[in-house]
């Protein structure tokens, strides 16, 4: 079977003033289906830049990113929407939820944008919703919710369009150790039930455990832990 992801040859880089300030030099990286992968360094390394290129919430500098196999297209933006739409589940540290919409309304808004059928898209994210253990706190908005419901809200949403890849970054760093543990149980139930690879950026080396195959970020590429 091939990869779900490849990365080859990465770069990335920004101008700072007249200075060319180098991020990514030369990264690869291959993601099998259903995989789990911790991108662990030290912070200021590019871990959430490297994310954001594969979930192609930004551009490399030079290099490919294929997904089954096939080169994502960068400079085609509306076919860059429609695979970030429904390919990928983002997770981020910061949930960047509607907060003048319920966590019901929040959890259907992918598949809003995706023209699912509205009854439809209120099953599905009734269904997920209770999953998440959220089932009593469909209805409250945002600012109703704790920050550990908040962030089972943005995973919920995550996979609302059954995404073969999750890209998490640091998701359970601005949560105490408990609710934290709860969102990283959370995301391994989603990995073993429904087959979604993960890729997850964490400082937390106990998470990182957790999730299994472990790369380091430095220098600009990527190594083995």
């Amino acid at each position: 079977m091939s990869n779900l992801l490849s990365v080859r040859d990465l770069y990335k880089s920004f101008l700072e003033g007249e200075k060319e300030i180098s991020i990514l030099r030369g990264l690869d990286l291959d993601l099998n289906h259903g995989e789990r992968l911790a991108v662990v360094g030290e912070s200021g390394v590019g871990k959430s830049t490297l994310l954001h290129l594969i979930g192609t919430l930004d551009r490399p500098t030079k290099g490919e990113i294929l997904y089954l196999d096939k080169v994502i297209p960068m400079d085609d933006e509306t076919a860059l929407s429609h695979f970030r739409n429904r390919e990928i589940g983002f997770v981020f540290q910061f949930h960047y939820l509607l907060p003048d919409f319920s966590a019901v309304e929040n959890v259907m808004v992918p598949a809003l944008i995706q023209r699912m059928d509205l009854a439809r898209a209120r099953s599905e994210a009734e269904r997920l919703l209770e999953m998440v253990g959220l089932k009593d706190r469909m209805s409250h908005r945002p600012g109703k919710l704790s920050g550990g419901e908040q962030q089972r809200v943005a995973v919920a949403r995550s996979v609302i369009l059954e995404p073969k890849l999750i890209l998490a970054d640091e998701p359970t760093g601005s949560l105490d150790l408990r609710i934290g543990e709860e969102v990283q149980d959370l995301l391994f139930r989603l990995n073993e039930e429904k087959g979604i690879a993960l890729v997850v950026a964490t400082h937390n080396r106990d998470f990182a455990k957790k999730i299994g195959r472990q790369v380091e970020l430095r220098e600009g590429r990527l190594f083995p832990v």
